[in-house]
Parts: structure tokens; sequence; C-alpha cells
């Protein structure tokens, strides 16, 4: 039997993979999963299908992912998801998947990011949900046993070799002994860690960072965090959702608060139509120098388009504002700020099927590494997904497969039995949530859009008591379940891949893509490699392999006009 941990599009895709195989398959996650992160995705799904621009091509989508990552990206991995975009795209189809389609029947493409030629799939712009509409309707057809509402608190191993999980129910706090051959990890990335972000409460707090470390694998590049320009403020429980960047490919203007269109002063071709790393770094620009609204942003108006447009182009992000602030974007401009959105970082894993350290471990989606370097291509985290869901599936179908026998270990299983145990009886001072705003406020200040020496060794300082303080934490689960235990691995899990990033952040004294050193402005040649964390041997540098003739001569400066950047 193989566990996937983690139901969103990687977790669901991987799973599907091993049922069609025959494998025996197991999916948890702590989050419904009709309301799983990739949900959230809007602008589409990235392959070279050539539908639209014939001399498109995988070697093209290669060189465009490869320079956008400012060449941090493995290009083995490159190659493999862009030689499997289409059949990732295929995949789909026949799970039933409704694409936006020609006239004619052709999947449409678009222009979106950084990309030579049109190759982002999509459905409307509600992408990510379709996707993982899609695939839960497959993976009922395939009756794979989902389980919402399992919290994995530790992955079981014995001799480097994985064989299962615990975790408890987060309604009742029954508890979970899972046995499994493998397990494939799908539980997201770390933006949650920072006090503005486009993750909801409860996901992307680390938890893949710490369940990989804890097992004995390595985080590469937990730095590399991608920002994106257009998070709303308010309400503070909401702080960070996104506004799509839609709205600026629609026409929205961004103004400080003296009413200039500041975007004039960063990128005065492009403006709005920036990419997302420069469009990050001029908003936080406009508000550290005090030009930003009394509220710590910037203005994104779209009040001057037609009220149609808004309401046929943009109806997720009308909605939206309404929903959450009874704000009507036809007539007012919505106050904005740079939110943390996608880890490019995550566990170590190996490009050919994305295996860790540990034997019978894998780690997908945005809990791995290795696509997108220091800036995502638009459009390609999805496809990711698709592609290793599939490749990782089978990889570990053959791995469980191989094996004759499994050692296990009681002291493994006491010891994640005891650590539920003791947190349960933990009846300390300091509270919980508290110490997690502590993080995301540590993160935010000294770990954000901008850094420093200075800054991240402060943060560092302030992580060190904060994890001193977690000591003496109280754990107190009531009759409305037991969300409290949660927090408290979701706050181990957030220290962990806090301590990572600015160790990381640190090390890599250069600016490259979404990571911006003020001490260190330019950009390091030396500095064109990987940076490998673990707790036990701090940081080490992994080399790039060289990335190929034939995906090299592709690499080029490509026009943007008429295109939102990403």
């Amino acid at each position: 039997m193989v566990l996937v941990i983690g139901t969103g599009g990687a977790g669901l895709r991987a799973a599907i993979e091993l049922a069609e195989a025959g494998i025996d398959v197991l999916a948890v996650g702590k989050r419904p999963k009709e309301d799983a992160h990739t949900a959230l995705a809007a602008g589409g799904i990235n392959a070279a299908l050539a539908t639209m621009d014939p001399e498109d091509s995988w070697q093209q989508h290669a060189a465009d992912t490869l320079k956008e990552s400012y060449l941090l990206a493995d290009p083995r991995t490159a190659q493999i998801v862009t030689q499997g975009a289409a059949r990732g795209i295929d995949d789909l189809e026949r799970y039933g998947m409704a694409f936006a389609r020609e006239e004619d029947g052709r999947i449409s493409q678009r222009f979106f990011g950084a990309h030579k030629f049109r190759r982002t799939a999509f459905a409307g712009d509600y992408t990510g949900l379709e996707i993982q509409r899609t695939l839960i309707r497959r993976a009922d057809q395939l009756n794979i046993p989902v389980l919402d509402g399992i919290y994995i608190t530790r992955l079981l191993v014995h001799d480097g070799a994985v064989f299962g999980a615990y975790g408890f129910d987060l309604t009742h706090g029954t508890r979970y002994l899972i046995h499994a051959d493998a397990v494939i990890l799908a539980a997201g990335g770390h933006t949650r860690i920072w006090r503005r972000t486009s993750s909801r409460r409860d996901e992307n707090m680390g938890d893949s960072f710490r369940l990989a470390v804890e097992a004995g694998s390595r985080l590469r590049d937990p730095e590399l965090v991608q920002f994106h320009p257009s998070g709303i403020i308010e309400p503070e429980n909401a702080a960070g959702t996104l506004v799509s960047e839609a709205a600026r490919g629609e026409g929205g203007i961004l103004r400080n608060m003296l009413g200039e269109r500041f975007m004039a002063r960063y990128d005065p071709d492009r403006m709005e139509l920036s990419t997302r790393d420069r469009v990050a770094l001029a908003a936080y620009t406009e508000i550290k120098e005090g030009r930003g609204t009394p509220k710590g942003g910037v203005w994104l108006d779209v009040s001057h388009l037609p009220r149609q447009t808004i309401m046929t182009r943009l109806p997720r992000v009308y909605q939206t504002l309404l929903d959450l602030q009874m704000l009507d974007i036809t007539r007012e401009p919505i106050e904005i700020a740079p939110t943390a959105h996608y880890s490019m970082g995550g566990v170590w894993v190996r490009p050919e099927d994305h295996s860790t350290d540990v034997r019978g471990l894998y780690a997908i989606g945005e809990a791995s590494s290795g696509l997108h370097g220091a800036n995502r291509l638009g459009g390609n985290s999805l496809i990711e997904l698709l592609v290793f869901g599939r490749i990782t599936g089978q990889a570990a179908a053959a791995y469980s497969q191989s094996l004759t026998a499994q050692p296990r270990s009681a002291s493994a299983i006491a010891h994640a039995r005891a650590e539920i145990n003791d947190l349960l009886a933990a009846d300390g001072p300091e509270n919980v949530r508290a110490l997690q705003r502590a993080i995301r406020n540590t993160m935010t200040e000294h770990a954000g859009v901008v850094r420093d020496e200075e800054g991240l060794r402060a943060g560092l300082a302030e992580l060190t008591a904060i994890e001193k303080r977690m000591a003496d934490i109280g754990v107190h689960p009531d009759i409305a379940g037991y969300q409290d235990l949660a927090h408290a691995f979701d706050l181990k899990s957030a220290a962990l891949a806090a301590r990572a990033t600015l160790e990381a952040a640190l090390e890599r004294r250069e600016t490259r893509g979404c990571h911006n050193r003020s001490d260190y402005p330019d950009l390091d040649p030396a500095l064109q490699v990987n940076l490998v964390w673990s707790p036990t041997a701090g940081i080490t540098r992994e080399s790039i392999p060289a990335i190929p003739d034939e995906v090299s001569s592709l690499m080029e400066e490509i026009s943007t006009d008429g295109k939102l950047a990403e």
C-alpha cells in the first residue's frame, strides 16, 4: 500500500496513477479535498500543445522556464515537466476536464507570463478549481479512499526507509497508525509563515518541510519565495487573499498615497504589466519610503474600466472584494500590498522520480523543489502537479512492488505516539497562536520582499527566542475539536521552515529573482547554485547541471508587449 499525504492536485494525481496501476492507495488530507489549495489557482496550466502557435515546442517551454528561474532551476526537471506537459493535459481531458476551446474545437491557449508563445490552457479564471474537481471525480470513479480532516504528525522511519505515518483526526482526536510501503508527500509549501499570504489559515505552514526533515530529508532553496504584488490588507483574517493579476492585465492602475502612478519609476515601458517580482518590489519600496496608504499598502484601481468589463473579465475579483470588504471595485480602488504566494524551494528530490534522501519517500508539488528556481513561470505550477503526480505514482508503485518484506520500528511508533501525548499534557503559559503570530511578524519584518544581513540576523535571534518559549506552550482541545493540537504541530513546522528560510537567505548574498538583498544588489555568478539545508549539516552548495544545447540555444529575451508578465 502507498500513502499519499495531501489531497490537492499533486496528491490526487499521484493517487490516481497508483490506483490505475492496481496498487492499493490511501490519500489523507487535513483540509476538505474540494477546497484544497489547488482550487485557488486561477490563471491556467502550461503545455506546448502548439494549438495556437505551431512553432512552439517543449524545448522552448524549457528554455523560458530556465531563463525565468534566473538559472537556478534544474534543467533535467524542466525537461521532464515540459516534455510531459502535453501528456498531462491529455490525462485531464481523459478524466473529462472542460478546457476553454476555440470554435473549431482546439484547446484555447493564451499568453501568460514570460512565455514566447501562447501555451497556457485554461478554464475561465477557475482553472485550478476545475482541475481539482476533475481529479476528485476520477478518484471517485476508481474508488480511491480519501480521508479528510486527518493531520499527519510524523513519518515513520526505520533504518533510512519510510514504513508509514502517524496522525490524528481533527474533530475527534482519534489516532491513526498507517503502515505503508511508500509515502508520497504532497502537503504544500511554507508561505503561511508570513503575515500576509495567499494561503488560508490552516495550510502551507511548512508541514511538508518538517515531516521530511524529521524523517531524514533535506530542503533545497527554502529562501526562494515568490511574493505576489496584490494581496488585500483587510479583514485581518483574510489578509493576503489575492487580487488576480488579471486586474492589472485588464488595465488596472497602481497608485501610491500621493496619487502617483508609481510603476513609471520602476518599469516605465511595461508599467503595471511588469513581472511579479518587479511589481512586488515597487509596491514594497513605495510603502517603505512613506508613500503608502494609511494601512500600509498601495491602491489598485480598476474603477475607470467599463462596468461590463469588470463583471465579465474580473468576476472573481469583484465577488471576493464584495464578500470580504463590501467594496464595489467598479466605483472604488482596492488597497493591496505584497503577499507571500509560492514556495519555489522545498524538499530535496531527485529530478527523475522525486525520490528523497529517505527510501520510499517522495515529495511532489509545492512541497518539492527543482523546477522554479528564483522565479516561477506563470502557469507552470499546475502542470508540474500533473507530470510529477504521474511519474512519482509510477515510481512509488515500482518501489512498493519491489519489497519482499518491510522492517518496522516499535520505537518509531512509540515516539510518534509520545509526541502527541506530551503536547496534550502541555499546560504552560505560552499561547500557541500567539507564537505563530510572532513567527509571522518576524518573517514579515526580516525576510520579506527585501532582505539584508542585519535584518536576517535579527530575525534569527527573534526566532531563537520564540523557539525557547515553545517549550512552555499549553494545548487545550475542546468540544469543538482538536484544532489546538494541530496548531501546536503547525507551530513546530513554522519554526523549522522559518529557520531554514532565514539561514539560507543569509547565505545567498546576492539579488536574484525573488530574492532581493539590499546589501548585495547584484547577481553573483558564484551563487548560481542551489542551497541545500538540514538542521544538522547546515547549508551546503549544490551545483546545477549544464543546460542542453537544444534548450540553451532558445533562451532569448522574450517580448512582453501585450502580455501580463509573471
